[in-house]
């Protein structure tokens, strides 16, 4: 149909009419209304949407049109149909309004869009496949599953485990040497009672990492980053283990090189020390091979710790700790007699959905959604901001945007007034490591470990001086936003963006050196 048109109708007998007017498919101009009437706050979150039937003969269009328009309206996030509750706006916020802006930034209203890093988004969690997964593994479980928990974990996941890690990520390791736990914070838990400390980290990494540490009485030295990531020569003999994000160091970005991979298992070797393995993305990679963990070097000396925060949810807390032999025992004896964190159900529910290929087929759907987000944020950048750089974008769920120095704190201000949540790269840098490479400076992780990370650092002793200075940018993680807020997230996140600053002046030319006199 081309014909031109305009017709409205009765939203539930709300006084909101919906319009449809112009020239073209009647389809897309109803899909057109629709997420038109949600962007404006029209149609707000929850409101239920008249059958299709009932909507088709308001409009006069053809049942299966409105059929279709609601059924891809369903597929892009903006609408959520269940059995039994129709058709409705799905539960997303409402688009900030720039007008009326709060004075200050403690009134500035509850994050509308959210890009903070951390999290895939959660209505992708394939419910189908795992219910499906739940119903088997109940039928098959034993009778032993419901009874008090093993501290090592259930040994259908573990076997599972022990398999999927070493065709996908290169690991060794039989099923008895892998404990399972409720993700990865708990296995540094287990590990800062077991090993002891200090440990030395990564100048850039997650503060939480470090406060955990802090509050088990480890104190953390920072080791430099570089695009090669951690510099593995500033390690001592005084470590007692070092925490690394070989595969792609979070939050910089970049894999481990090769060279320092080898390099930090000699220093395990040499000094007793343990090499911490944080895998916490190693699935994703979208420009490159995937990188093999560090493990497969050393399983004696290497500890791998992973979970399926990223890959399935958060919400079902599991990890895993890959552990020496030797460390087995001890694990599980800090752990206690009885598993008081994972349930035992859902362990057997991940077992299945492991050896059905359900979570393969998961990551492979995450990595494809994953890397077109990724696409869309590096062409917006490209598109509207220009002169600034993105980084780390070979692998994972976030990319560091680097900005023109000084202006990472306004750029992350900017972004609360547009409604916008995201995070500074200054967020993540070890205390130690500020205090050496540019001075106090009043960054989340500076005023979260003053109380107990300063302390540790203190404890630890002086930072690397291999240090690179501190970069401005912002840690943009492009997973959690629904399809239908993800283009006004990154809207919002390029109008927050610091202007290009003036052309650089181009130094005079050197004076041409002198001349010998000429001969006579």
């Amino acid at each position: 149909m081309t014909d031109s048109w305009v017709n409205s109708a009765e939203i539930l007998g709300s006084d909101l009419p919906l319009e449809l007017s112009g020239t073209g498919n009647r389809r897309a101009l109803l899909m057109d209304a629709l997420r038109e009437a949600v962007r404006s706050g029209r149609l707000a979150p929850g409101t239920r949407l008249p059958p299709y039937r009932s909507l088709a003969a308001d409009l006069g269009l053809a049942r299966n049109t409105v059929a279709d328009a609601y059924a891809e309206l369903v597929a892009e996030g903006w609408l959520a149909a269940r059995q039994g509750s129709g058709t409705r706006v799905a539960e997303r916020a409402a688009p900030v309004t720039p007008v009326h802006r709060p004075r200050t930034p403690e009134r500035v209203a509850r994050p509308v869009h959210d890009l903070v890093q951390g999290q895939p988004d959660p209505s992708v969690f394939p419910r189908t496949a795992w219910l499906a997964s739940a119903r088997r593994a109940l039928a098959a479980a034993p009778d032993d599953a419901f009874g008090p928990g093993d501290p090592h974990g259930r040994p259908e996941l573990r076997r599972a485990l022990a398999g999927y890690l070493a065709r996908v990520r290169g690991v060794r390791a039989a099923p008895d040497r892998i404990v399972l736990c409720s993700g990865a914070a708990h296995g540094l838990r287990l590990l800062a009672e077991v090993v002891g400390g200090p440990w030395a980290a990564e100048a850039y990494g997650l503060p939480f990492h470090r406060e955990l540490l802090a509050s088990h009485g480890v104190g953390t030295r920072p080791l430099g980053v570089d695009a090669d990531g951690a510099r593995v020569d500033g390690l001592t003999r005084r470590d007692r283990a070092v925490l690394l994000t070989p595969a792609h160091q979070f939050p910089t970005g970049g894999p481990l090189h090769p060279a320092r991979r080898a390099a930090v298992v000699d220093w395990a070797r040499a000094t007793g020390g343990l090499v911490v393995e944080d895998d916490y993305d190693g699935e994703f990679r979208y420009d490159r091979q995937p990188v093999g963990a560090v493990q497969g070097l050393d399983p004696e000396h290497v500890v791998l710790v992973g979970s399926v925060s990223k890959s399935l949810s958060p919400a079902l807390r599991i990890g895993w700790m890959v552990l020496p032999q030797r460390l087995v025992a001890p694990v599980v004896a800090a752990k206690g007699e009885r598993e008081p964190f994972s349930s035992a159900t859902e362990q057997l529910t991940l077992a299945d959905f492991i050896e059905s290929g359900a979570y393969d087929r998961q990551v492979r759907r995450m990595r494809q959604r994953h890397r077109r987000r990724r696409d869309q944020l590096v062409a917006a950048l490209h598109a509207r901001a220009p002169h600034v750089r993105v980084t780390g974008i070979a692998a994972g769920l976030h990319a560091v945007v680097e900005l023109p120095p000084g202006t990472e704190r306004s750029a992350v201000r900017a972004a609360a007034w547009q409604g916008l949540a995201v995070e500074g790269l200054g967020d993540y840098l070890h205390p130690g490591a500020e205090h050496a490479s540019r001075g106090p400076r009043a960054s989340r992780a500076h005023r979260a470990g003053a109380a107990g990370d300063a302390d540790a650092v203190r404890a630890a002793g002086p930072a690397d001086a291999s240090l690179v200075p501190h970069r401005d940018g912002l840690v943009v993680g492009y997973a959690t936003p629904a399809e239908s807020a993800y283009p006004e997230a990154l809207d919002a996140l390029c109008r927050s963006l610091p202007p290009a600053g003036p052309p650089a002046a181009t130094p005079a030319p050197a004076p041409a050196p002198p001349q010998p006199p000429a001969a006579p």
